[in-house]
């Protein structure tokens, strides 16, 4: 297995990592080039190389933190004392909304064709991304179940469930090239039968 790279934190740590961000929006993972990065972020070659080792090393810096932030947002806007059909509603919807944006889906493909050969880049997009969204997930069905709202013995089976329940026909069909705009209306349809299996399962 290799061994992970090492990032290099410092004073211009943030501002490289925010000129990658802009360039692999709007370019794409392959599309980025090292100097486009390094220009639109302000610095030299040099500094870029000095924090990341790599164009690929610098993408899933940028992803894990954007995944990270993606699921903070998610997790602030919960209200665990709430009933679980407004939670999962809202959690559902947040999770639906990265999976199937632009940013989302580039981050999924990169993973999934660099895994094999850098392990670690799939451990930390589990770790900031759907890992997350499960610590969350199990922390809220403690607080439903004590209230007794909700009945489960496997936590983070159910949170897995839920997800990929989140994920049903529109994920397939972005992935495989099918449809690539998803209306409000499709979103919903989607997230609001997920809340009705789950509570279906697992309601008391």
């Amino acid at each position: 297995m290799n061994k992970p790279a090492e990032i290099k934190k410092g004073r211009k740590y943030d501002q490289v990592l925010n000129g990658a961000r802009q360039v692999f929006m709007s370019d794409g993972f392959e599309g980025a080039s090292v100097d486009t990065i390094a220009k639109c972020a302000g610095v030299s070659k040099a500094t870029l190389y000095s924090y990341f080792a790599d164009k690929r090393l610098l993408f899933m810096e940028v992803a894990t933190c954007e995944c990270g932030k993606q699921a903070a947002a998610a997790i602030d806007s919960l209200d665990m004392d709430d009933k679980p059909e407004h939670v999962l509603s809202t959690a559902g919807s947040h999770m639906l909304r990265f999976l199937l944006s632009e940013f989302g889906q580039r981050v999924f493909r990169i993973c999934v064709a660099e895994t094999d050969r850098f392990p670690e880049l799939g451990q930390r997009f589990w770790d900031s991304g759907p890992g997350q969204v499960e610590r969350t997930l199990r922390r809220y069905f403690d607080h439903a179940i004590a209230r007794g709202e909700l009945k489960i013995d496997d936590k983070s089976l159910a949170a897995h469930q839920f997800a990929e329940l989140c994920k049903a026909e529109l994920f397939p069909r972005l992935v495989f090239g099918m449809q690539t705009e998803f209306s409000e209306a499709e979103r919903a349809r989607v997230v609001k039968g997920a809340v009705e299996m789950f509570m279906a399962r697992y309601g008391t």
